[in-house]
């Protein structure tokens, strides 16, 4: 099996409030972004984003993004799933301080990727903690945005 194939799971978009700045370590500056809250989509599963989740950055000097998350989905039928994903979002020093700016920026100029993992105990959604799955951002003024896909 040379090739990669996914399907689509579903669109996450997050509300976070500001940034913590908790300054600057050996790896670069720690940033924490707290979620508000936020929806997801997809054909098979839907519902909200619990508030309290939290994103544990790291700007790297070499101007990455680190992305360290961890959050609380709901779905429509009620049942818990923790959703975690570790990325990276970089880009052009130029586009990169648009998006700091909370400019609007094409994904296309900047690159913003995903692993995933779920945990549940909510036996109709299993399914989740025995995949892999990757997404794709974006950062639009309102927040994040990510197209999340189940590698088959």
């Amino acid at each position: 099996m040379a090739d990669i194939r996914t399907t689509p799971l579903f669109t996450l978009t997050l509300q976070v409030g500001p940034l913590q700045r908790l300054g600057a370590g050996p790896m670069g500056e720690r940033l924490v972004g707290v979620v508000d809250g936020g929806a997801f989509e997809g054909e098979r599963l839907r519902g909200t984003v619990m508030p309290g989740g939290s994103d544990w950055i790291i700007a790297r000097p070499d101007g990455v993004m680190q992305l360290d998350v961890r959050l609380v989905l709901k779905t429509d039928d009620d049942a818990l799933i923790g959703m975690t994903y570790r990325g990276w979002r970089h880009g052009p020093e130029a586009v990169m301080a648009r998006l700091g700016r909370g400019e609007a920026v094409d994904p296309s100029e900047y690159y913003f990727r995903t692993t995933v993992m779920f945990e549940t105990g909510a036996a109709k959604y299993l399914w989740l903690t025995r995949m892999a799955a990757v997404g794709t951002g974006h950062r639009p003024p309102g927040g994040p945005v990510y197209h999340v896909f189940e590698v088959l």
